[in-house]
């Protein structure tokens, strides 16, 4: 089990709100998505060699807005349901703590990825990234279980997301040899 790290863990208040702890990861992810430019992600996501079954790009926006707010819905319950005396198993202030720490790192991890991907096109950094946040998130997922069902089940079309984004994003890898630079972007361009 992992450590609870109270310098890296989101504070218990946002946790305790459901809006805050709703709006932080959607407020973050959209500041994270507007910093790598929309406009020039979508264009470089067209010009890419795509794997079967990609979505056109409007759907990302839509899909993680969603996606956001069903994680952090999730960890608003799964947190305060393990951190409440009343209602807690034995050892369920524990894992809740250690659930609050592993969904802190999984959401940088998460925001990383788009920078990774778009901004410094390394198709290898964001595999690695994701497939770290698939891990800490299958684990995640397991704990909320534990904490609250309703949480562990809102967690499972995050976990079923970031298995196809790990598809797209190794696709992607593999169709442009592991490189993603200007100068092939824009032979695609002209062709």
């Amino acid at each position: 089990m992992t450590t609870y790290i109270p310098y890296l863990t989101i504070p218990h208040e946002v946790f305790s709100n459901a809006a805050a702890s709703v709006l932080l990861p959607i407020a973050l992810g959209t500041g994270v998505g507007f910093s790598t430019r929309p406009s020039q992600t979508q264009n470089t996501y067209r010009l890419m060699k795509q794997p079967p079954l990609r979505p056109p790009p409007q759907v990302f926006g839509p899909v993680w807005t969603l996606l956001y707010g069903l994680m952090g819905y999730a960890a608003h319950r799964a947190v305060t349901a393990g951190l409440n005396p009343l209602t807690s198993t034995v050892g369920g202030v524990q894992t809740a703590k250690h659930a609050a720490t592993l969904y802190t790192i999984q959401l940088g991890l998460n925001l990383a990825w788009m920078p990774l991907f778009f901004g410094l096109r390394k198709p290898v950094a964001a595999l690695a990234d994701i497939a770290g946040l698939v891990g800490i998130n299958g684990y995640l997922t397991y704990l909320f279980f534990q904490l609250d069902e309703v949480a562990g089940w809102l967690y499972v079309p995050y976990m079923a997301w970031l298995g196809f984004a790990t598809y797209l994003n190794a696709g992607v890898g593999v169709m442009n040899n592991w490189r993603i630079t200007d100068d092939d972007l824009l032979k695609r361009k002209n062709v």
